[in-house]
């Protein structure tokens, strides 16, 4: 082992006694969940079932949700593997809680503490096990290598300040790397950096370009479309601090019976939206308060979680949050994922940050299935004309539909990868 991992082994060792009060800190906060904190110390709260057992790991709502193709797949083609999947957030705990199939199980990934991640590994044993993104904690990775678990990093992305990070230890970025048996990154970029680090690229994977249109509840549809009427609708995707207000007054105008749908991607901050739109003005209704649109309603705000796909099978034309940063002097967020309004055939608009989408916004504008503006206020120009003519807006969502359908094959490259190192299937019973 490198000098750099010892001492990092031994650093973590010595302040394993204050993780406790440490998560207690963090549930308070409500970064974690009080009733679920021991799951952090590698204490589960749920039996591990029989038989051989695959854990995939995602840190925070966007990495987990894109494992979900990967769970689908393994439940149908391999019925017998039981599945954990783990994730570091309450909000990524809240989603999966809603989306994971019955029978697949969600913990807490323990905190990266050497007695965290024995007791962790000691209860769950798993075969195999896919990290996605760039979760590269040492201690972890390194004990369910030398438990001879076969670990996966699939949609692997890393940026060059992290790259910066790990070369003052080049021997343990080695060693952390060549831990995995596969290692598929995201794209050239971020596969250039991993090998810069020793990693061997095993080919490119983006999970998040995979799967089907996010789901919904198509009772509440029903209501909700008939609470909308005729009207026509543009829903606000994944807004975050400062665009919900410039969303709204840049499409003031932009048509009489205009139903504004915004979704916040964090909606624990209703409140600073609402007295933001209050201050100006606008008639609203919050969805956590158990309301619906009406004809007093200028807006509504989609404040709960797991609805995303609801509220984009509403939209006649969908705006991309998180992609306004430049134009409202904000710190960059680097976009959300426009192929969710894609599959669905979905107009779509976006700003110009886009820079963790870089590859499939440029596919979908590339196809006319997506459009990007400098600033909100540039938006009537575009969303208007697409209101105004059915046709238009359907043959551009259909464009989008296309271009989204030939990015999903990613989850078949993993899977190829992955079969190989999955325990072998039982035997089917002789006659």
């Amino acid at each position: 082992m490198s000098p750099a991992l010892i001492a990092y082994r031994l650093l973590t060792r010595l302040f394993e006694p204050l993780a406790p009060r440490l998560l207690d800190a963090r549930a308070k906060q409500g970064k974690e969940d009080p009733a679920r904190v021991d799951e952090r110390l590698g204490l589960a709260s749920a039996a591990r079932p029989p038989g051989d057992l695959v854990w995939l790991h995602g840190v925070s709502v966007g990495e987990t949700l894109s494992l979900l193709p990967l769970v689908g797949r393994l439940r149908e083609r391999r019925p017998d593997l039981a599945v954990l999947v783990t994730s570091g957030t309450v909000t990524s705990a809240s989603l999966l809680a809603r989306r994971l199939p019955p029978g697949v199980l969600h913990q807490f990934a323990p905190v990266d503490t050497p007695g965290a991640v024995r007791a962790f590994l000691d209860h769950w044993r798993p075969a195999a096990a896919v990290f996605v993104e760039s979760e590269l904690w040492p201690n972890l990775i390194l004990e369910a290598r030398r438990r001879d678990v076969k670990l996966v990093l699939a949609s692997a992305r890393i940026t060059q300040k992290t790259v910066d990070g790990w070369r003052r230890f080049p021997g343990a970025a080695r060693e952390v790397l060549a831990a995995f048996d596969r290692v598929l990154p995201q794209d050239e970029a971020s596969a250039a950096r991993l090998e810069s680090l020793g990693a061997r690229i095993d080919g490119h994977v983006n999970l998040k370009l995979a799967g089907a249109a996010p789901p919904h509840d198509p009772g509440a549809f029903t209501r909700l479309s008939a609470a909308i009427g005729d009207r026509p609708v543009v829903v606000a995707a994944s807004t975050h601090d400062g665009e919900e207000i410039a969303l709204v007054r840049a499409l003031d105008k932009l048509a009489d019976r205009l139903c504004l749908i915004l979704v916040p991607r964090h909606p624990e901050r209703r409140r600073d939206i609402a007295a933001a739109l209050g201050r100006d003005g606008y008639r609203f209704a919050l969805r956590s308060d158990g309301r619906e649109p009406d004809r007093d309603t200028d807006l509504y705000v989609a404040d709960t979680l797991g609805e995303m796909g609801l509220f984009l099978r509403l939209a006649d034309v969908v705006v991309m949050g998180g992609s306004f940063s430049a134009a409202l002097e904000r710190p960059p967020v680097g976009g959300h994922n426009p192929l969710e309004p894609a599959r669905l055939g979905k107009p779509a608009v976006t700003g110009p940050d886009m820079s963790n989408w870089a590859a499939v916004a440029d596919a979908l504008v590339r196809a006319g299935g997506l459009a990007v503006v400098e600033a909100p206020w540039e938006l009537p120009a575009v969303i208007a004309p697409l209101l105004a003519d059915e046709a238009a807006a359907r043959a551009m969502g259909e464009r989008g539909r296309r271009a989204a359908a030939e990015a999903g094959s990613g989850l078949d490259r993993l899977w190829d990868r992955l079969t190989p190192l999955l325990p072998p299937p039982p035997a089917r019973g002789g006659r």
